[in-house]
């Protein structure tokens, strides 16, 4: 029996860090050391490290390491970081974890993320990665990236991780030449705000830079393969309504084939090239099943590539400079998240009013960079033509995304949250939709056991995008 009530106790232990890991207002409270790591190859100037460590420092990391390695040992040093972790005995408020190596070397570096993501210290506590490459043979040095955000970090120590890296892709695609442009990949549920300052309390610092203007025409397309997906009907007009009230110009087509999808992007960037009015701002919504790999099915069954829908769009001329939204409601893969933490008996779940469980994907931000702003080529970061994107996807890589006859809990979420409160920063505001997703316990048509879905988004804007002044 104490043996019972000892796991009990540690169950709600390890819940009520969990909750309170989220404060009031969908902010993450921190509460715990601040740990940061880096590792570099060899090829990583002292002078680098140093301006690194100095940002860390700014942010209120406590304990800075420094490990030395190739890119082959990178995964076994992020391995004995995790285990010296959750060795501490208590949660852990943050862990920031650097990489820096010449570009082209860490390839996909998702197995990394997944090992810090296993660590139990840090379950429901934000992972922050920061991937900084140079050109092959290239000795990294600091650049414009990292010198914007060393001036930022110290005297906006009120603005949210989100706010701050906005503002930073600015200054680094300005002082680069507009030759590259950084991006992130967020599964944040909450503010980030690493200067222990409230995000929403009166700013005494300047604000970020002014936001988009969004008083040029608005235009949305809206792609769904209804065929054969329960609720995708609900989820087209949840989606129609809002951009509707958002003035978006709507074009709607319903279950195109894999070439309509193309052909629909192309005949879209054509007309708003046409348009002798000045464009401000476009939303696209691919809705359809997906492939194994990422890939959208048409109503036919065939396969279009998501990244090709996107190239075709940042072609538009009268898009230039401009905010350019991706929502993609299909699934990337197979995997049926069941979640991590702790388990409790059904009766003490209801108790706690809680979900014992998050996606094993969420509480991730990724920060992909070049040391020297020089172009890039790949999915994570790119030339000035890869900015004022922002993606967001209703399931992490390699993952299903959910949907019923009521509609997806992805795009029924956004219309809800964006419906409550449209003038706010779009980040915060999907960031905030996010929380709610990872919230929900699904239970899929061909699965009996309830599952856990997390959004991904990616962002390369370059200001505050606010869809309602």
């Amino acid at each position: 029996m104490a043996f019972l009530v000892a796991g009990t106790l540690q169950v709600a232990s390890l819940l009520a860090d969990a909750r309170q890991s989220l404060e009031r207002k969908g902010k993450y409270s921190l509460q715990g050391p601040r740990v940061a790591l880096t590792l570099s190859t060899p090829e990583v100037s002292a002078s680098t490290v140093a301006v690194l460590e100095a940002v860390f420092r700014t942010l209120g990391f406590e304990c800075c390491q420094r490990t030395e390695a190739s890119v082959q040992g990178f995964l076994g040093e992020l391995a004995g970081f995790r285990s010296q972790l959750d060795g501490l005995g208590g949660p852990v408020g943050c862990a920031l974890v650097a990489l820096l190596a010449p570009r082209g070397q860490l390839g996909q570096p998702q197995q990394l993320v997944r090992e810090l993501s296993r660590c139990r210290a840090l379950w429901g506590r934000p992972k922050v990665f920061l991937l900084l490459s140079s050109a092959p043979g290239g000795a990294l040095e600091r650049g414009a990236f990292l010198t914007g955000l060393s001036r930022l970090c110290g005297r906006c120590r009120h603005w949210s991780l989100l706010q701050l890296l906005t503002e930073v892709f600015y200054r680094t695609t300005e002082e680069s030449e507009a030759t590259y442009c950084p991006v992130f990949r967020s599964s944040l549920r909450g503010t980030l705000c690493l200067g222990d300052v409230e995000p929403w309390e009166p700013k005494l610092e300047p604000s970020p830079r002014a936001q988009y203007d969004l008083s040029g025409t608005r235009a949305a397309l809206l792609l769904s393969v209804i065929r054969s997906r329960p609720g995708a009907k609900h989820d087209v007009e949840a989606l129609g309504s809002l951009c509707q009230a958002l003035n978006f110009k709507i074009t709607l087509r319903t279950n195109p084939t894999a070439q309509a999808f193309q052909e629909e992007m192309v005949q879209f960037r054509e007309c708003l090239d046409a348009l002798s009015a000045p464009v401000s701002c476009a939303l696209v919504a691919l809705m359809a099943h997906g492939g194994p790999q990422g890939q959208l099915l048409g109503a036919d069954g065939q396969e279009v590539q998501p990244e090709a829908l996107v190239q075709e769009l940042n072609r538009c001329r009268a898009l230039w400079g401009c905010p350019k939204i991706f929502l993609l409601q299909a699934c990337r893969g197979g995997h049926r998240d069941a979640g991590v933490g702790p388990t409790a008996l059904s009766w003490f779940r209801r108790w706690l009013r809680a979900s014992p469980t998050t996606p094993s994907h969420a509480d991730v931000l990724e920060i992909y960079t070049d040391a020297q702003g020089s172009a890039s080529r790949g999915p994570t970061a790119g030339s000035s033509d890869q900015a004022d994107i922002l993606m967001v996807y209703a399931a992490a890589e390699g993952c299903v995304a959910y949907r019923d006859e009521k509609g997806s809990d992805f795009i029924q979420t956004l219309a809800e949250v964006l419906r409550a409160d449209p003038g706010g920063d779009l980040l915060e505001l999907l960031t905030e939709v996010n929380r709610r997703v990872c919230e929900l316990d699904v239970l899929g048509p061909d699965c009996p056991e309830r599952r856990k879905a997390c959004l991904e988004i990616r962002s390369s804007l370059r200001r505050p995008l606010c869809l309602q002044a």
